[in-house]
């Protein structure tokens, strides 16, 4: 199945798209958000490490400005490139005065017009690459200055907390993600469950094990599943309305027919060359008429969901019957090869006529043994009627099955020869195929839509 076409992966697409778009805005939310915050507090405590060399800065006679290092309480000013760093800038002399961990390095700050007690932030770079964050402001003493206080800090441990951050933060994303893609799944797998319930329905009324579609189903979909079987209700009445008027016009028929029939068979001698001309007559009526009644039949099956008929009992009736007329000559109807649990979807009137048809023909022409199997593949029966008789020659078997045919093997009284079987079999689907049987006379193989789910 396509992924296009298919409802469940448009919804799992769509939520998966929807949650990846809101996962990703909420992951570049929240590491802003921190990284804001941790720039903040950086920045908060380098401004109160601004304020506490302010507060040592005093006017002095060499520079102008004066400042006791070690009125300072961090010892990071004295380590060496410590990440904490401190200067003075004079009007005109940057660097007038730098903390011990500038070493030989100087903070260059960049051009900036400071109004007295105002606090600028910029980031700069710093001794050995690093990249700093700066704080300044300008100090003025009775009128000397402005001089410029700097104060610098390494990014360097603040850069490092926030990939740290940034990597938890990603693979907690990437695993709520995963479980909302699980949670999707069974949301979709359960609010879909109703569908697949629907298809399951379906599926049994297209194999013909149920004629409506049965059970509760939610809001959304009941009022779907009502109309459909109002649709089957409507079919199956139209349905039965034609198969009336098509038998009552059967029988309206057969009794005039009758009449001619009977007025033929009591003909007196003169009349003789038309009493055999009305009986073939009235025979060709009736077989029309039969035959028409059996396409009726098979078409309204065939549009009837749920219709079947078992194979067995049918088969068994009908062996009984034929053993009866063929008990003079001895015939064994052989039925042993027929599974008891092969099923028909049609009617069970047709299943005999074709079958009742089959078998008699195959005791017509039998020496000693009829046989009679079946099986099912797949979706389709195959019933094979056996006989050990001649048979009929290849050359023949075009024409018996051809409808018009004139083979003795028509079943006498039904209507129905070898070439009507096989039409009628066509109308169901199947077909009818005549072959060398292994007892040595003629195999028909009669094959028709089964019944039911095939076995797994």
């Amino acid at each position: 199945m396509k992924a296009a076409g298919s409802l469940r992966w448009r919804l799992l697409g769509l939520t998966a798209l929807a949650a990846a778009l809101i996962v990703s805005g909420a992951g570049l939310l929240l590491a802003g958000l921190f990284r804001d915050t941790v720039l903040r507090q950086f920045t908060s405590t380098l401004v109160s490490q601004l304020d506490q060399v302010t507060a040592r800065l005093e006017p002095g006679d060499a520079v102008g400005v004066q400042l006791d290092p070690a009125a300072l309480s961090d010892p990071r000013w004295t380590r060496p490139y410590s990440g904490l760093y401190w200067q003075i800038d004079g009007p005109k002399a940057p660097g007038l005065l730098r903390a011990r961990s500038l070493w030989d390095a100087q903070l260059q700050a960049p051009p900036d017009a400071l109004a007295d007690g105002e606090v600028h932030v910029h980031e700069i770079p710093g001794p050995n690459g690093a990249a700093l964050l700066l704080v300044e402001r300008s100090v003025r003493f009775d009128g000397s200055g402005p001089w410029r206080v700097l104060v610098a800090g390494d990014l360097r441990d603040i850069e490092a907390a926030l990939r740290r951050f940034n990597t938890t933060l990603a693979l907690a994303l990437l695993a709520l993600l995963a479980l909302l893609a699980l949670a999707a799944w069974a949301q979709v797998g359960i609010g879909l469950a109703p569908l697949r319930r629907l298809q399951a329905a379906l599926a049994a009324l297209r194999a013909g094990q149920a004629q409506r579609i049965e059970g509760q189903y939610p809001s959304e979909l009941q009022p779907l599943v009502q109309g459909f079987n109002q649709v089957l209700d409507q079919q199956a009445e139209g349905l039965a309305r034609a198969r009336t008027q098509a038998g009552n016009l059967a029988h309206a028929l057969k009794t005039p027919l009758a009449v001619l029939q009977q007025s033929a068979e009591q003909a007196g001698p003169g009349e003789a060359a038309l009493a055999v001309l009305v009986a073939e007559q009235v025979r060709q009526a009736r077989r029309q008429v039969d035959w028409h009644l059996a396409r009726a039949r098979a078409a309204a099956a065939q549009a009837q969901p749920g219709l079947h008929t078992p194979i067995a009992p049918a088969a068994a009736g009908l062996l009984r019957v034929l053993a009866r007329v063929h008990a003079e000559r001895g015939l064994h109807f052989d039925a042993s090869g027929l599974p008891p649990n092969l099923a028909f979807a049609g009617e069970a009137q047709d299943l005999q006529e074709m079958l009742g048809n089959l078998l008699d023909n195959a005791g017509h022409w039998a020496r000693t043994r009829v046989r009679l199997s079946g099986e099912r593949q797949g979706e389709r029966l195959l019933l094979r009627v056996e006989d050990d008789g001649p048979g009929i020659p290849p050359a023949q078997r075009a024409q018996a099955l051809a409808r018009g045919g004139r083979l003795d093997e028509s079943l006498p009284g039904s209507g129905l020869g070898l070439a009507i079987v096989a039409e009628l079999a066509e109308l169901y689907g199947g077909r009818l195929q005549l072959g060398d049987a292994a007892l040595g006379g003629l195999c028909a193989e009669l094959e028709l839509p089964a019944f039911g789910a095939p076995p797994a």
